[in-house]
């Protein structure tokens, strides 16, 4: 139960009961549209309605609600990007192309030495960015 998230509780619940969504909403008042939406997780099952949800289905209300706070607490764990990890890949590259850009127009003497420094320090400011989020 410990990943489980309370619309999977729900179904897994009903399922057992041998009940359709839309005999669960009528037991609840809802309907089966309702009851789909808190299978998938889209919302929530009204305050009001869960403990006579928690009776059909068989558990108790703390039962119930505990899964959902177990699944937050796992979803809590789990990693997450942050702008800064999804933005270092594109800054390395373009620390990189500018690397190469001056590089090259350098050979062609296509490129003033203050143009190439501009270039350049913009290439380690973005290479200094992206260290900023990296893990030590």
């Amino acid at each position: 139960m410990s990943e489980l998230t309370m619309g999977g509780f729900i179904a897994a619940k009903r399922q057992e009961k041998g009940l359709t969504q839309l005999e669960l909403g009528e037991k609840l008042g809802v309907t089966d549209k309702a009851v789909s939406k808190w299978e998938r997780d889209i919302s929530c099952p009204d305050i009001g309605s869960i403990p006579r949800l928690a009776e059909v289905l068989g558990v108790s209300v703390e039962e119930l609600m505990r899964v959902d706070k177990e699944a937050s607490a796992a979803a809590a764990e789990k990693p997450k990007k942050d702008l800064g990890s999804m933005l270092a890949m594109p800054f390395k590259a373009v620390a990189l192309a500018t690397g190469v850009a001056v590089a090259v127009l350098s050979v062609l003497e296509k490129i003033d030495a203050k143009s190439a420094f501009i270039m350049l320090g913009i290439g380690l400011a973005l290479l200094g960015i992206t260290s900023l989020g990296e893990d030590k």
